[in-house]
């Protein structure tokens, strides 16, 4: 055997010149605690991360899963890190401003949650992930991929988003160009593009389902912190709609 890292002989169950294991296990709930216990540190390989994801994410996702884990840069840090970008450019040209200026937002209770999203874009994007994750899950059951190996997948293709949502913003920022609908556009179609292209590259009925499935778990998400709202209204957590 040769290894899938480094292509050195190998005859143990790890490979002598890397360390890469032979057999590469199966991405668990375990594996997810342990990425979210690691030190959050920027490791050489993002911007080759970003360029593989840009040119054929499915494979390297894949490759990710099956093979190889050090040559992309851990997903959930990833994500974290791309939301960070998005929200230091957001706040400094005051991109999401017009979202909280809209009549009734602010004295709404759902403006809280709102406005917590907004500060914690990665947290936020890895719970929407998860409602995502539920809805690919059920329009791709028939690859047998699990639950984690598709959060993990929506990491990586979210990161992405948050990449290009981030750009949009920049070139807003800077030219006073109103682009926010444009670049979520973009975000959704590539979103949509990487996915199917995880599950099937040549399959075009996937990318209508991945983009389904991605609208769907979105919604989903603003389904369940409309329900959450509620509950907290109800429990006395936020103060109940101002009528004035």
């Amino acid at each position: 055997m040769t290894c899938k890292s480094c292509n050195s002989e190998v005859n143990q169950n790890y490979c002598p010149n890397c360390g890469q294991p032979v057999k590469i296990p199966r991405i668990t709930g375990r594996y997810v605690i342990g990425e979210l216990q690691q030190e959050f540190q920027l490791e050489k390989g993002f911007l080759r991360t970003i360029r593989e994801l840009a040119v054929k994410p499915g494979e390297s996702i894949q490759s990710f899963i099956h093979d190889n884990r050090s040559r992309l840069i851990k997903p959930i840090l990833f994500i974290i890190v791309t939301s960070l970008v998005y929200t230091i450019i957001s706040h400094f040209f005051h991109i999401d401003d017009d979202y909280q200026k809209m009549e009734g937002v602010k004295e709404s209770p759902f403006f809280v949650i709102l406005k917590w999203v907004q500060e914690n874009y990665g947290y936020a994007n890895i719970i929407m992930g998860v409602f995502i994750a539920l809805w690919i899950k059920l329009f791709f059951r028939k690859y047998k991929y699990n639950f984690f190996e598709i959060l993990i997948l929506l990491c990586f293709v979210m990161g992405m988003g948050m990449l290009v949502y981030s750009v949009f913003a920049l070139i807003e920022g800077l030219t006073h160009i109103q682009l926010q609908t444009l670049g979520g556009l973009v975000g959704f179609i590539y979103t949509a593009w990487a996915i199917g292209q995880f599950f099937e590259k040549k399959s075009v009925a996937n990318f209508f389902k991945a983009f389904i499935a991605y609208t769907l778990g979105w919604l989903t998400f603003l389904i369940a912190a409309v329900i959450l709202t509620i509950i907290l209204v109800s429990q006395g957590f936020l103060p109940a709609v101002n009528p004035g």
